[in-house]
């Protein structure tokens, strides 16, 4: 028997906002406007390993006066559907296509990339010039599934291990644990060389995350930095947050299909708990970049 039903409507563009199709060279990609004739911070937003092209959280960021770039980098339009590695060179391009356009201030860009896209982002920061921040969303910090390249330098893949995958008690599985730990050996080549970036970097990492265990790597990886000297990096640790972080109001997805073995996993995560980090973890990245950009 129904006992209630409503309608809820989403504005992902406010009035002035442009939504701008992308199509430079080899990049495929949605550039949104805020609403003016002004120069705008600007963010390149990469998602992770959802195919195609993602333009909800670009959108609104845009409603927030950020010039902000919506970027494909495979399996959209002529794309790579199954790329063998990640070419740096390819989101150099779209660097370099914000830097010119009249629109966006400079003299550098910032970088919001979730999961596989976090990991492009910290790839970016370590290899190439202009990226002065970079916010990632439960991202690793090493290569995983499809390797870097950039001229003449490769990044391999840490190797992954299914079989450590746990059953649960609902007979989803965690794959939380099925990467090789890139802290636990020496001189281990899969390792973003952040070392060698000079953004400043937020690290919004999900405590209970089954994907990825972004929390313990986010932490190690600070020491290390700090050990270098380096205090550029900042860790918002969010309790009954699993893989997914989303803008306030996406719904909690708990259970979805892993992104790389393709089969039903946990991503984790508490409705409750989730919504409040969603309106925190917001509002910390706009500061994040005003204060950056």
């Amino acid at each position: 028997r129904l006992l209630a039903q409503a309608q809820q409507e989403r504005a992902f563009l406010r009035d002035g906002v442009r939504r701008v199709p992308v199509r430079e060279g080899r990049i495929r990609a949605t550039l949104f406007l805020p609403p003016g004739e002004g120069t705008f911070p600007g963010i390149i937003d990469i998602h992770g390993f959802g195919k195609g092209l993602f333009e909800p959280r670009a959108s609104l960021l845009a409603n927030h006066g950020f010039a902000t770039l919506a970027l494909a980098y495979y399996q959209f339009e002529d794309l790579p559907q199954e790329p063998k590695e990640l070419h740096l060179e390819y989101f150099e391009e779209a660097v370099n296509y914000m830097l010119q356009h009249s629109q966006v201030k400079g003299p550098g860009v910032g970088l919001l990339g979730f999961s596989k896209g976090g990991e492009v982002s910290l790839a970016m920061a370590a290899f190439l010039k202009n990226i002065k921040a970079v916010a990632s969303l439960n991202a690793p910090v090493t290569a995983t599934c499809i390797p870097f390249s950039y001229k003449d330098k490769i990044i391999p893949c840490a190797t992954s291990h299914e079989h450590k995958a746990k059953a649960t008690s609902s007979k989803f599985l965690d794959y939380s644990d099925v990467l090789d730990d890139p802290f636990q050996a020496p001189g281990n080549q899969s390792l973003i060389p952040l070392e060698k970036a000079e953004a400043q970097f937020l690290f919004i990492v999900g405590q209970d995350d089954r994907v990825v265990k972004c929390e313990y790597y986010a932490t190690e990886l600070c020491k290390l930095l700090q050990a270098q000297g380096k205090e550029n990096l900042q860790i918002l640790s969010c309790p009954g947050t699993g893989h997914c972080i989303d803008p306030p109001f996406f719904p909690l997805y708990h259970i979805g299909s892993h992104p790389v073995f393709r089969k039903q996993a946990v991503l984790g995560g508490e409705p409750r708990a989730y919504s409040k980090v969603q309106v925190q973890a917001w509002s910390q990245i706009q500061a994040f970049f005003k204060k950056y950009l």
